[in-house]
């Protein structure tokens, strides 16, 4: 039986504070260096090697 004093979590206040945690847009394992790949890329040499029929 719960207490009937007591408020329940919907009528909790919460207070926020202008230096509230803000997540970031993006993680360091969602990076090329999170991956464990070089800077830089191998984009040229990805479209060089394409198969014949991509052309």
């Amino acid at each position: 039986m719960t207490d009937p004093g007591r408020r329940g979590d919907d009528e909790r206040v919460v207070e926020l504070s202008d230096d509230f945690l803000v997540l970031p847009e993006q993680t360091t394992d969602d990076t090329d260096r999170g991956w464990g790949e070089r800077a830089g890329g191998r984009d040229d040499w990805l479209l060089a090697e394409r198969p014949p029929h991509w052309e």
